[in-house]
């Protein structure tokens, strides 16, 4: 049973992998918003997912952050994801992200309860 106050923490070192310039939404070496985004996502669909029905995972649905402060190739991102809200198949998350103990990117992030088997079958 998925509860409020459920997190998780996943952290990457930052890579050129995960630069802006690497993943195209910028033109400088820092890690990019999108992969501090995806960094969140991960965190939220890990505080949950030993906590779902047997056969079902989460997929996102929005995500609104803002991203503070620039993040360069070395230093170790860490994004928390908490549960907020649970409604039904709907599940809210506030979700934080820091480097070196600075703030970086705050935000919300939705995520719904699906079953695997049934999500896939419709593509």
């Amino acid at each position: 049973m998925i509860e409020t106050g459920l997190t998780h923490t996943s952290e990457v070192v930052v890579g050129y992998s995960t630069t802006a310039i690497a993943v195209g939404s910028g033109d400088m070496p820092v890690f990019a918003t999108p992969a501090m985004m995806a960094l969140m996502e991960n965190a939220a669909m890990l505080a949950v997912k030993d906590h779902l029905p047997e056969g079902c995972t989460t997929v996102g649905g929005h995500i609104a952050s803002s991203h503070l402060r620039p993040t360069k190739v070395g230093d170790t991102v860490k994004a928390t994801a908490e549960v907020v809200k649970v409604d039904g198949k709907k599940i809210s998350f506030k979700v934080t992200a820091y480097a070196d103990d600075q703030l970086i990117g705050e935000g919300e992030h939705l995520r719904f309860v699906v079953d695997t088997e049934k999500f896939l079958s419709r593509l």
